[in-house]
Order: C-alpha cells, then sequence, then structure tokens
C-alpha cells in the first residue's frame, strides 16, 4: 500500500454564511485542518447578520472571501460567462447542464470556480445541502474539480419551498458526508446513494477537561437556539412537573431565537419565573463553566412541524466530553451518542413527564451520574474526536482529487 501522504493542493470550503455564532463545529474541523498542514480557503454566499462570535473564530487562518450574492448589471452574467469560457473549455456544456438553477447560483459558482483557478483550490467542500452545496456544485462542474458536502439535518429533512435537488447534488457529489447512522440510512434509503458515509462531527478534546460529576449539584442546564425543534416548550413543561411534585428545580436555558417570546410567555403562564433563567447568548468559555457546574443537561429536541431537526447537537458533545450527565431525547442520531442508561439517558420526544423523570432521577443518583459520566466521556475520546473526523474528511478530499486528476490525465 503506498504511504498515504498530506493533501497536496488547497482546499476551498463553502459556507452559505460564515462565520456563524451556532455553527462551531465548521470552525472545529477548519482548526483541525490547519493543525494537520492543510491549506484552505472560506467562502461566504451571504452576508453575516451576526453581531457575537466565538472566540475561537481569531485563531482561524484560512483567507475568507465574500461572494456577492447578486450582480449589479444583467451585462455583468454574460461577461462572467465569457470568463468561465475563457478559463475552461468545458464549462460551456457544464452549464447548459445547469438549466435548472437560479442565475445567481450560477453566477455565484462562476465566481467561486475562477478564484479556485486563480488560488489553486483543487477540492470544493461545502456545508449543509442547500444554498453552499448548489455553488459548489456548479464551480465544481465549471472548473472540473470534484465537490463534496456535508448534510447536517435540516437540509435533509426540512420541506423547502422550493425543492433543493438534494438527487442531483448526492449524484454529482465525489462524496457526500453525513452526521450519523440515522442520516445515512436514510440518504442511502431515499435517493439509494452509494456515495455517502458517515463522519460524526468532532470536538477538540483539549478544550473540553474531563472533571467527574459534582455531588452536590441540582442545576439543570440547557444550551441552543431557541427554536421550536431544540423542545425548550417541553422542557419548561418538565419542569412544571417536577415543581408539583414536591421537587425545587432550577433550568437554565441559554441561547437567543424565535421562540423566546414564546418561552417567556410560557414561563409566566405556568409561574416559573423563580425557576427557570433565560440568559441570551454567551460566549464558548461561560457556556462551559456552566456546564461544568451544572447537575444535569437537557437537550430535549424534536422533530419540528416543517420536519426541521438536529443532527447530532454540538452542546451534547461538549457536555459529554467535560462529564456533565445528559438527558435527551431518542430523535435522529442522538441515541448513537446518549446510549441509554450507558452514556446517558434518553426519552421519547414531546414527552414531559418521560423528561421530567429521568431529570429528576440523574440529578438524584448518584451511581448512575458517575457511570454515564465516565462512559460518555470514553465514548467521545472514542468516536467524536475532530482531530480523527477531520482527518477522515481530508481522506475523503485526497480520494476525490487523486480521482480527479486521473479523469483530467494529469496524474
Amino acid at each position: 500500500m503506498k504511504h498515504h501522504h498530506a493533501f497536496k493542493g488547497k482546499v476551498a470550503y463553502v459556507c452559505k454564511r460564515y462565520p456563524r455564532f451556532s455553527e462551531t463545529f465548521v470552525v472545529n474541523e477548519i482548526l483541525a485542518h490547519e493543525a494537520a498542514g492543510l491549506e484552505l480557503e472560506v467562502f461566504a454566499l451571504r452576508t453575516v447578520e451576526e453581531t457575537h462570535f466565538q472566540d475561537q473564530i481569531s485563531k482561524v487562518r484560512a483567507p475568507v472571501t465574500h461572494i456577492p450574492t447578486k450582480l449589479k448589471q444583467p451585462q455583468d452574467f454574460w461577461k462572467l460567462i465569457r470568463q468561465a469560457e475563457a478559463n475552461f473549455p468545458q464549462s460551456a456544456r457544464a452549464l447548459i447542464a445547469m438549466e435548472h438553477a437560479d442565475a445567481n447560483d450560477v453566477a455565484q459558482g462562476i465566481i467561486l470556480a475562477l478564484a479556485c483557478k486563480e488560488r489553486g483550490i483543487i477540492h470544493l467542500h461545502a456545508h449543509f445541502g442547500t444554498a453552499a452545496a448548489t455553488v459548489a456544485r456548479i464551480a465544481g462542474a465549471v472548473a472540473g474539480i470534484a465537490y463534496s458536502f456535508t448534510a447536517h439535518a435540516k437540509d435533509i429533512y426540512h420541506d423547502y419551498a422550493s425543492p433543493i435537488r438534494m438527487d442531483l447534488k448526492l449524484r454529482d457529489a465525489s462524496t457526500v458526508v453525513t452526521v450519523s447512522d440515522y442520516n445515512l440510512d436514510h440518504l442511502c434509503a431515499t435517493y439509494g446513494a452509494a456515495n455517502v458515509r458517515r463522519v460524526y462531527n468532532g470536538i477538540d478534546l483539549r478544550r473540553f477537561a474531563y472533571a467527574p460529576p459534582k455531588q452536590h449539584a441540582t442545576g439543570i442546564l440547557a444550551v441552543g437556539r431557541l427554536v421550536e425543534k431544540k423542545g425548550f416548550h417541553i422542557l419548561l413543561e418538565a419542569i412544571s412537573l417536577m415543581r408539583q411534585q414536591g421537587e425545587a428545580p432550577h433550568c437554565t436555558i441559554i441561547g437567543a431565537g424565535d421562540e423566546e417570546a414564546n418561552l417567556r410567555a410560557q414561563i409566566e403562564a405556568s409561574n416559573l419565573g423563580d425557576a427557570v433563567t433565560l440568559t441570551g447568548p454567551m460566549p464558548q468559555p461561560e457556556v462551559i463553566t456552566a456546564m461544568q457546574n451544572a447537575a444535569v443537561i437537557a437537550c430535549p429536541c424534536i422533530v419540528g412541524r416543517d420536519g426541521n431537526r438536529d443532527g447530532l447537537p454540538t452542546v451534547l458533545l461538549e457536555a459529554m466530553a467535560l462529564g456533565t450527565p445528559c438527558v435527551a431525547t431518542t430523535v435522529t442520531g442522538i441515541p448513537e451518542l446518549v446510549q441509554h442508561e450507558e452514556t446517558g439517558l434518553c426519552v421519547g420526544e414531546g414527552d414531559p413527564v418521560a423528561l421530567a423523570a429521568a431529570l429528576s432521577r440523574l440529578i438524584n443518583d448518584q451511581t448512575l451520574r458517575a457511570k454515564v459520566s465516565k462512559k460518555a466521556r470514553a465514548l467521545i475520546e472514542m468516536e467524536f474526536d475532530v482531530v480523527r473526523s477531520a482527518a477522515a474528511l481530508r481522506n475523503i478530499f485526497d480520494k476525490a482529487a487523486s480521482k480527479q486528476a486521473q479523469i483530467k490525465g494529469v496524474a
């Protein structure tokens, strides 16, 4: 077997928006690649609307290019087509094959293709199978380079108003990466795709030092965007039930989102003002401290009304690495991570009675707390270390680029 050498060339990461406060996994991945010596560039397709950034962002060395979302003049489109034609002899054929695509996506794809040629980029990787994969697919076809993408959750299950053509993206990608076996089974069953690989999102274990669970902690903590699929309204019902049973739970929810007003109204209607605190978003070092001090992390995800659901919430990976016991639901890939009574407790989605019972049990049973904490950390070290995940991705990029080079006859 020939010795596997480091990737020879640059990889472009294509994101709809970068950086996004909630998408820590993209930054984790980029930092792990850079630590291994991979040269990367990041391309963003929309403007960033956020005001808070994770502290890790500043460590990324990769340059970030924002591709304009819309061309100023129609004639700019023809100028791009001429540039594509001048640089890539097969581009006209490639573009005709994209007749179903939106003109703005085509323009962004051509701009990205030209940047790849100019900067020596030999592989494209998009995060999410929506806009980023759309543009990477067009750019790859125009530039004659392979693209891969990571399908997370919303892009797989959400019922989009206009079709995102996941079938075509799967067909044309060198590899589609997804973050759980649950997703892998779904994509293979739905599209009959043979090029899907499961690579778990990893975290940087050096930033999450393990400590056994705190003996006398009682606080319940939830972290995530305040959106329907996180199931925080179910958590509030569970807290209410715990109080009716004579317990005195205190729950902190860290995050911001569209459901905030509804959650505040629910807290008021259920008289939970002294039992629940909504803190808004917090920087990651403060979230880590809150996780270390909590008795239990609640992650009561549900499938939203529009089919939207979580893949594998990063907060679970982080909490389990730190040693804080977790209660979660049996949605999507979560039971691959929170294995019931082994690495945490897993209850059915949308069931406040079961959630309340599990929270109560995990706060009060010291033996169970110690057991799940230890087993959770062991699982994270074995399956969810970003060093390992990123290496698996580089292997995928490498194979695709080598194969593409052979097709072009330059290998």
